[in-house]
């Protein structure tokens, strides 16, 4: 349950629906079995898998969704080589090359031949909407399939009107800073033994791992002229993460008092109450840590305060 990576977004006019009214509308646009045919699907699940039934949580404001995406998986490969060896027996029983809109009509008879016979790749993901901040997180490490998600949410509200989170203070220049001046690391933050430096020209980008970062060797990489584009932190008390130059933190690890508190909540032995108890804990530390970020960085950017639907954001995902 405990999210391992986070894409943030701002809500703008976030609706007031309450539980009931969103648990049906998640309903409405559940995951349905891929047909035989499909490629693939999207929809909404239980966030406690086969122990449960409801499509949304709630505790102390903080609500848990989650979507089960399903595709199948049919190698490009395989289906070249069926391509050319149908169009190498046609060609030879016709005397005659096969012109490229009869290979490609050819492709896709065996594309929807192969395709019900495929195996199917399934994956969760789940998403924190903090209705007290207007703030969505996605556990995720791919933003294409966090704006996928949130375009299947804004099927399902008829509306979403969301932004990356954004800061005064560009990441990459705090992480920069951080790495070679240590008087202006905020009190709470330790520096981990991760980074990744990128020049700004052509020079490719240095990774290192297990290394103290304040040692002379990073330092004189750094004078050189690299900025910091993830760099390993954390932040007492409540978790371990790489941030990166879009914001995105990733490798996310919660302290242990935190999860010794949830190891030690009585949930009388109730699975979902086990899931609540262990959300409404994370929501927290996340929360807590979001917001400090943000002051960090100098407070949340005012330029990224113009919405954008979830389709366009989509649009733009590499």
């Amino acid at each position: 349950m405990w999210f391992k990576n986070l894409h943030l977004y701002r809500w703008h006019d976030a609706p007031d629906i309450d539980l009931d009214a969103l648990e049906d509308a998640l309903i409405e646009h559940a995951y349905r079995p891929l047909g035989g045919s499909e490629a693939r699907r999207l929809g909404w699940c239980p966030p406690a898998g086969r122990q449960g039934v409801r499509h949304v949580h709630e505790v102390q404001g903080h609500r848990l969704l989650a979507t089960l995406r399903q595709e199948r998986l049919l190698p490009a490969g395989v289906v070249r080589e069926e391509v050319e060896s149908r169009a190498a027996d046609r060609e030879a029983a016709e005397g005659r090359p096969l012109p490229r809109k009869e290979k490609q009509a050819l492709k896709e008879q065996v594309y929807e031949e192969f395709l019900p016979r495929a195996f199917v790749r399934s994956q969760r993901v789940e998403l924190w909407w903090d209705t007290r901040r207007s703030l969505i997180g996605i556990n995720t490490s791919s933003r294409k399939r966090a704006e996928e998600m949130l375009d299947l949410l804004r099927q399902t509200l008829g509306s979403l009107k969301v932004t990356p989170l954004a800061t005064q203070t560009l990441p990459i220049r705090a992480m920069t800073t951080w790495l070679t001046d240590i008087d202006a690391r905020p009190p709470m933050l330790t520096l981990g033994d991760q980074v990744e430096l990128k020049a700004k020209g052509d020079d490719g980008v240095l990774r290192a791992r297990q290394v103290d970062l304040d040692s002379d060797e990073i330092q004189n990489v750094l004078a050189g002229g690299r900025e910091a584009t993830k760099l390993a932190i954390h932040l007492e008390g409540h978790l371990s993460l790489t941030l990166h130059d879009d914001l995105a933190l990733k490798g996310l690890r919660f302290d242990d008092k935190l999860l010794d508190e949830a190891s030690q909540a009585d949930d009388g032995g109730d699975a979902i109450l086990r899931l609540e108890t262990d959300f409404v804990l994370m929501a927290q530390a996340l929360a807590t840590t979001v917001e400090q970020l943000i002051d960090w960085l100098g407070g949340e950017s005012q330029a990224a305060a113009s919405p954008l639907s979830s389709d366009a954001m989509a649009s733009d995902a590499p």
